[in-house]
């Protein structure tokens, strides 16, 4: 291989402390996840909570699991798309989407990942509406239906740049 192209090539691995970042990003957000449970636990053995702030303690865990999953499918698919195959063939671990991974494929996950998250942030909105103004449901609500707008594009132009192999 020639220099510069051996450079260029080389040059993904620049993204290795990207990810890197994202797993302790990671441990955070597991961080974050434990200290919500104990607030909860908390809440509960006090009895001083509502129904209403269980549901919306509940979503605030759901939610930081979904980002999570959300930041190992970037970590796990961007990886193995941009920098490394990590080599996982017969691992009895390896996640199912990994073997078909591809630019394409990782977009469209993160966008219906995205818009997981943004439904729950909604659902959030909705279960406090009482206390909040109309102006920011609305926004909220129109922020939600853009992403799933987004995914849905996505999706279609990735069916459309890679059309699905005919079965015969």
């Amino acid at each position: 291989m020639r220099p510069l192209p051996k450079w260029i090539f080389m040059s993904r691995w620049l993204q290795a402390p990207l990810y890197v970042g994202l797993i302790a990003a990671q441990a955070l957000y597991v961080w974050q996840f434990w200290r919500e449970l104990m607030h909860l636990i908390h809440e509960m053995t006090s009895n001083n909570i509502t129904e209403a702030q269980i549901m919306l303690i509940v979503l605030g865990l759901i939610d930081v699991v979904m980002i999570s999953n959300l930041l190992v499918m970037v970590i796990v698919g961007g990886w193995e798309t941009f920098v490394s195959r990590l080599d996982l063939k017969d691992h009895p671990d390896q996640p199912e989407w990994l073997s078909h991974v591809n630019a394409g494929v990782l977009k469209v996950k993160l966008a219906t990942a995205i818009i997981g998250i943004s439904s729950i942030h909604l659902l959030q909105t909705f279960i406090n509406a009482a206390k909040l103004d109309q102006k920011t449901m609305m926004w909220q609500t129109i922020i939600h239906l853009t992403f799933v707008l987004s995914a849905v594009a996505i999706a279609y132009t990735e069916r459309l740049t890679n059309p699905p192999a005919k079965e015969h």
